[in-house]
């Protein structure tokens, strides 16, 4: 190791003092600096499990993920079974301050080794999954999988032109909602169950009236039993276009927003679906005049939904800008959907999980007056405020509340990655 790598990682990070002085120097802009620490230590992000074992499942179903769906990478150590991704994902959570949530997809189930198609799968083939959630004391997430599947071969699901095929789908997202349900009565906190489909053409349609139709009477029918709100959630999520569904995705924007108005569902925004010039924060304050509350699927698209790992960029901010800055932050779920196979799965996790609570920290220490100002109609002040604002110490704040939590300061915690990797990931083959 060279010298300077040596000295770096044995000194300490910041000096003694360095916080409290931090802590003033907000405070001179009217920011208090341990209610945000306060508010961010109970903001709680459901973590996806598919990062871990580039969104294969534990089907064995031998299908490829199809769905518009695309890993790129392969670098050593994915998890193989249920219980490898559990031990991959208790390392990833001890890097990451606070306490989270897991959000599963239905393909992560244990089968026994028995083939259990996805009509037919029911709570207890989570039920490690909730032993594992109940232990850690956090809550859980669920979707249905309508992808990688023989009957979604041609990209078509709950929109199916086939009444038999609608009829499959429908069944699993059905059993998908149970599910949710017993998981979120087992663990005390409500379950989001998020239905996504691959629905489109890669060509132009003649017809797109019927599969939208056929995708509103469908939903319908998966919703058509009630659940308790403390149990299950459901919400909806649309997406502009996929890989082989370029040319007309059945469920867009447009149709998720009025589906989940009109239905009072949750509707999910995720950063990745939109065209590369929109921007997702700039929806939230528009969606929430007319729903209760929304979910939030954050992740990075490079010029498409390539779903790069969350890094902390201008869309970033903005979105926990939006969030916090307009008080929303009792009416958003946020989640996070990516999955690279290029670098090391668990440093995905920690990294992106980090960046979206350094995100939020830096919306909760934005100083109030920039608010005032734009309020009061000077917006020369407002400008200079957001500007000189960007100096504030807010790497020390952020290394603070780390600290308190018992996680590595700074890129600290990807040592334990590292020794993790040569320790556990490369044993696997």
């Amino acid at each position: 190791m060279p010298s300077t790598v040596r000295k770096r990682a044995a000194r300490v990070t910041r000096a003694p003092g360095a916080f409290p002085l931090a802590a003033l120097q907000y405070a001179d802009w009217g920011v208090d600096v341990e209610s945000a620490l306060k508010t961010l230590a109970h903001q709680a992000i459901s973590v996806h499990c598919w990062q871990g074992d580039d969104v294969g499942g534990f089907e064995s179903a031998g299908v490829d993920i199809g769905g518009g769906l695309a890993v790129t990478g392969s670098y050593p150590g994915k998890a193989r079974t249920p219980d490898e991704l559990r031990l991959d994902l208790d390392t990833a959570y001890a890097l990451i301050p606070g306490r989270h949530r897991l959000n599963l997809h239905a393909f992560y189930g244990e089968f026994g080794g028995r083939r259990v198609d996805r009509d037919a799968i029911a709570p207890e083939h989570f039920k490690e999954w909730i032993a594992w959630a109940k232990e850690r004391g956090i809550g859980l997430d669920f979707n249905p999988t309508c992808f990688a599947h023989p009957r979604a071969a041609d990209g078509m699901t709950l929109a199916h032109p086939e009444r038999s095929t609608r009829r499959f789908w429908i069944e699993h997202c059905r059993r998908s909602r149970e599910i949710g349900a017993s998981m979120g009565k087992a663990l005390g906190t409500p379950c989001i169950t998020n239905i996504w489909i691959p629905d489109g053409f890669k060509d132009t349609p003649a017809d797109r009236r019927g599969p939208r139709e056929r995708l509103a009477e469908s939903l319908d029918e998966v919703f058509q039993k009630k659940l308790l709100a403390n149990h299950n959630l459901d919400a909806v999520e649309g997406k502009l276009f996929g890989i082989g569904a370029e040319s007309c995705t059945v469920g867009s924007h447009e149709f998720y927003l009025g589906y989940a108005i009109t239905r009072r569902k949750l509707l999910c925004l995720d950063a990745g679906h939109y065209h590369p010039t929109e921007s997702m924060a700039d929806k939230i304050s528009s969606v929430l005049q007319f729903l209760p509350s929304v979910l939030l699927h954050v992740s990075r698209g490079v010029r498409w939904d390539s779903d790069h790992v969350v890094t902390l960029n201008d869309d970033l901010l903005a979105i926990a800008r939006e969030v916090i800055a307009n008080g929303y932050l009792d009416r958003v779920h946020l989640g996070l959907d990516y999955f690279d196979a290029s670098i090391n799965r668990i440093a995905a996790w920690v990294l992106g999980t980090r960046n979206l609570q350094r995100a939020l920290l830096t919306a909760l220490l934005e100083p109030p007056g920039i608010l005032e100002a734009e309020h009061a109609g000077d917006r020369t002040r407002r400008l200079v405020l957001q500007e000189e604002s960007r100096g504030l110490p807010f790497g020390i704040v952020w290394d603070e509340f780390c600290q308190r939590h018992g996680v590595p300061v700074g890129d600290r915690w990807l040592e334990r990655v590292k020794h993790y990797e040569t320790s556990v990931l490369a044993h696997r083959r």
